[in-house]
C-alpha cells in the first residue's frame, strides 16, 4: 500500500472541502490592513497549498516528497564550488605524483578537501586501472545528477498543480456565488474578489516561488556536475602520468576565458 497516495488523496479532499464549506467571506481572517484584508483568504490557502501538496505526493513516493525540504535548502545555504581552486589543487597533485609517484599522493589526501578528488585520488592510489577509475566516479555523478534530477522534479510538479489549484478553487467560489445570486445580489462583488483568490495564489507560488526555485536548483546542479566532471578528468590525467601544465590547460578550458588562470609556473 502507498501511504503517499493515500495521504495526497486524503489532503486534496479536504483541501477542497474547507473552500466548498467556507462561506466565501475573507473577514475570518485580517491582518489589520483593508488592502491587504481583501486579499487574504485561508480557504483559497488551503486550496492552493494543499491541493498542490496532495497531487505531488500522489505523483511521487513518501521518502522522495519529504526529501524535497532537503533539496529546497540548497536554494538558500548553496555554496558554489570554487572550480578555479580544485583545479589549482589537482594541478598540485599532478606535480607530487609526477616527481614522487602516485602512492606519494596517500600523504597529501589530508590535505584535499573535496571528497569527490579524495575518492579519485585514493582509486589512483590503490593502483586502479583508468577505466575502473572512470566507471565508479561517472556511476557516482550519475547518481547525483539523478537525485537532483528528482527533487527538481518534484518542485516543478507543485509549480504546474498550483495555478490549477487556483482556478479549481476559483470555480468552486464562483459556484457558490451564481448560487446565492438571487438571495444577495448585492454582494456579487465581494464573492467574486473573493473567488479570484485562489487564482492569484496559485499564480504566485507558481511563478515566484516554484518555478523558481526549480530553475535555482537546475543550474545549481549544472555548477556542481561541472566540477566533478573536471575532477574525473584530472583524475584520470594524473593517474595516466600526465604533465602538470598540460592538465592545468585541459582543465582551464572548462572555465569562461575570463576566469582562466595559469597555475603552474
Amino acid at each position: 500500500m502507498d501511504i503517499a497516495t493515500i495521504l495526497g488523496l486524503a489532503i486534496a479532499t479536504a483541501s477542497v472541502a474547507v473552500a466548498l464549506l467556507s462561506d466565501g467571506n475573507p473577514e475570518g481572517f485580517t491582518v489589520g490592513n483593508d488592502k491587504l484584508d481583501a486579499l487574504t483568504d485561508l480557504p483559497s490557502v488551503a486550496v492552493v497549498f494543499g491541493g498542490s501538496v496532495a497531487a505531488v505526493l500522489i505523483c511521487f513516493p513518501l521518502s522522495k516528497f519529504l526529501g524535497t525540504v532537503q533539496v529546497a535548502k540548497n536554494c538558500f545555504l548553496n555554496k558554489p564550488e570554487n572550480v578555479p581552486r580544485i583545479i589549482e589543487q589537482l594541478v598540485s597533485l599532478a606535480e607530487v605524483a609526477r616527481r614522487e609517484g602516485l602512492l606519494a599522493l596517500e600523504s597529501k589526501l589530508d590535505d584535499v578537501d573535496h571528497p569527490f578528488v579524495q575518492l579519485g585520488i585514493q582509486l589512483a592510489i590503490d593502483g586502479s586501472p583508468p577505466e575502473v577509475i572512470e566507471e565508479l566516479l561517472r556511476t557516482e555523478i550519475n547518481a547525483v545528477a539523478k537525485r537532483h534530477a528528482e527533487g527538481i522534479a518534484i518542485i516543478d510538479q507543485l509549480g504546474r498543480f498550483a495555478p490549477a489549484f487556483g482556478m479549481i478553487g476559483t470555480l468552486i467560489g464562483l459556484i457558490k456565488m451564481l448560487g446565492s445570486l438571487g438571495e444577495n445580489p448585492e454582494g456579487v462583488g465581494e464573492g467574486m474578489a473573493v473567488a479570484l483568490i485562489t487564482t492569484l495564489y496559485g499564480a504566485i507560488l507558481a511563478n515566484a516561488v516554484f518555478l523558481p526555485f526549480a530553475e535555482k536548483l537546475r543550474v545549481l546542479n549544472k555548477q556542481e556536475l561541472m566540477s566533478k566532471e573536471i575532477i574525473l578528468k584530472g583524475i584520470l590525467s594524473i593517474q595516466s602520468g600526465e604533465n602538470p601544465r598540460i592538465i592545468d590547460q585541459k582543465l582551464q578550458t572548462f572555465l569562461p576565458p575570463k576566469s582562466r588562470q595559469s597555475e603552474v609556473a
